[in-house]
């Protein structure tokens, strides 16, 4: 598994699936689930159902980015 390259971890949606943030992360996938499971993903990981995903925002602070600015709403 290839761990992505900064130009694509400036391009994730919101959320990512645990196998996303495994390869930002240069994480197996076993080792992935096996640290949500217990709790110790060393980011905040939301549990939906039966699927783990992580919020990119806690992703990129973890790895030292800054997290891209969201325009405000003009309504």
């Amino acid at each position: 598994m290839e761990t992505l390259k900064l130009a694509e971890l400036t391009e994730l949606p919101s959320v990512v699936d645990i196998m996303t943030a495994a390869r930002a992360l240069g994480l197996s996938r076993t080792h992935a689930y096996d640290l949500a499971k217990r709790g110790e993903f060393p980011c905040k990981v939301l549990r939906i159902g039966t699927s783990y995903r992580v919020p990119t925002a806690n992703l990129l602070t973890l790895l030292g980015m800054a997290t891209p600015a969201v325009p405000a709403r003009k309504d």
